[in-house]
């Protein structure tokens, strides 16, 4: 693009995905906007005009730009880079971010001119310096403190279909599960957002439902959980009325009066890593703390969650090492017979900077490995390794009567049901039920007749 003297150059920001999720029904409803990509809008200055193109709603056509700016999960990155090579073609530079471009940086560099390791916020603004002055470096990174600062992201640019507005309060995670790379991505030391501009932020969201996206919205230390307790209030005090879903540690239960207030403050659902309900497969996986708790006090954190009318989403991992065929049945039927509201039951995926990936990659029993084609398929819902007790393709065939097992329409209702009556809330029951419905959609919807919104009897 040749600009004109006084003219504004042109930012495209890109959020690509992958096939696998397109046209999924329900999909976007429990999606949230792609708030890194938001925050970086807001770190640009104002003589920039800016574009959003986003897959989860948009045909992707080409647009003229100065510069491009593309964030991306694993299992979109092959994307990411197809689009990348249209405009770097045509000589315009392209950037990437997010948490595999973090992980894969010199994989990424292949694909595109520069890489935004870690985090947005403090490293931009040199980018785009950079970029004006003709001197592009392939990395850019900085080191992260204990408290960080975030712009409110340009929610303006976000479509509208959306089914919740997103929000982050806190960064890293101390706990170095196997099969996760949030403790690299963001570092192993818990960070905050100070709870002024968090709740500022709250305020001007123009959306009713709301997924704060903290990894982990308690911790585990006496400061974090203090923290989170002065969160809760504050969205009380200010008078914010908006429902919300957050994740958290199998301790999200264990003080019944913090609980009391994130269910005044909004809570509704609550996602907790249960991964395994036999301690084998919590050792393999490193979950430190739902050992410390002990699987036989599963249900008694259900129960006291369930009282303050939240909901709970309970992600299991198959396929572990030390599961037998008959363990991941018996990992369903503990799904069906628990008071665990939405399912996930997603096949272990070593993903890229994880200490399973690592370790599947140096025993030789990653399959998945034409990259970067095959990223496509680390999506959760496929096989891309060589398990131990079991082929790759038995784990897969036992998978789908998993999936028809726990996801059966009479199942579903009879869950939403139960929900209802354990948390008396409504709105908890609603998300728990899409959650399943949506769940079913992505694990079978592409090998069977998915649900849609004219097979619902009811909605809200």
């Amino acid at each position: 693009m040749h600009k004109q003297q006084g003219q504004k150059k042109k930012l495209l920001l890109i959020n690509p995905i992958n096939a696998f999720t397109r046209d999924i029904p329900f999909l976007t409803e429990s999606l949230s906007p792609p708030l890194g990509l938001g925050i970086v809008a807001a770190l640009t200055p104002e003589d920039w005009d800016i574009a959003l193109i986003d897959e989860n709603f948009d045909t992707f056509t080409y647009q003229d730009a100065d510069l491009v700016a593309l964030s991306a999960l694993t299992s979109a990155v092959r994307r990411a880079y197809e689009i990348a090579g249209i405009y770097r073609a045509k000589g315009i530079p392209v950037v990437l971010g997010g948490i595999h471009a973090s992980m894969m940086p010199e994989e990424a560099l292949k694909y595109v001119d520069a890489v935004v390791i870690g985090e947005a916020e403090g490293v931009w603004e040199n980018l785009l310096n950079d970029f004006e002055t003709g001197a592009l470096r392939p990395t850019y990174k900085k080191n992260a403190g204990k408290i960080f600062h975030s712009p409110v992201p340009r929610r303006d640019l976000f479509h509208k279909g959306y089914g919740l507005a997103n929000i982050q309060t806190t960064r890293g995670c101390p706990f170095s599960c196997d099969f996760c790379s949030v403790h690299i991505f963001n570092g192993p030391m818990y960070r905050y957002r100070p709870i002024p501009e968090v709740l500022d932020e709250f305020e001007g969201i123009d959306h009713n439902r709301v997924f704060i996206v903290d990894d982990n919205i308690l911790g585990t230390s006496k400061n974090s959980i203090e923290r989170a307790r002065q969160l809760f209030k504050g969205i009380i005090e200010r008078g914010i009325k908006k429902d919300w879903v957050c994740q958290a540690s199998i301790n999200f239960a264990d003080d019944e009066s913090l609980l009391a207030l994130a269910s005044e403050s909004g809570c509704r659902t609550v996602l907790l890593g249960i991964e395994s309900e036999k301690a084998e497969g919590l050792i393999e996986t490193n979950k430190r703390l739902n050992l410390k708790k002990g699987t036989e006090h599963y249900a008694e954190v259900f129960s006291k969650i369930h009282k303050h009318g939240i909901s709970v989403i309970g992600a299991m991992i198959y396929g572990l090492d030390s599961d037998s065929e008959e363990d991941l049945y018996a990992r369903s039927e503990f799904l069906v017979q628990s008071d665990i509201d939405t399912h996930q039951a997603n096949i272990l995926t070593p993903l890229p900077g994880t200490p399973l990936f690592e370790r599947l990659k140096t025993e030789g029993r990653l399959t998945a490995t034409n990259f970067p084609d095959d990223w496509d398929r680390y999506h959760c819902f496929d096989v891309v390794y060589e398990p131990k007790k079991m082929s790759s393709e038995k784990l897969k065939s036992i998978m789908i009567v998993n999936w028809d097992m726990i996801w059966n329409r009479k199942l579903m209702y009879r869950k939403f049901l139960k929900t209802l009556k354990q948390t008396g809330n409504k709105t908890a029951a609603n998300w728990a039920f899409f959650g399943n419905i949506e769940r079913y959609n992505l694990a079978l919807g592409k090998i069977r007749e998915p649900y849609k919104s004219d097979q619902i009897f009811f909605k809200g």
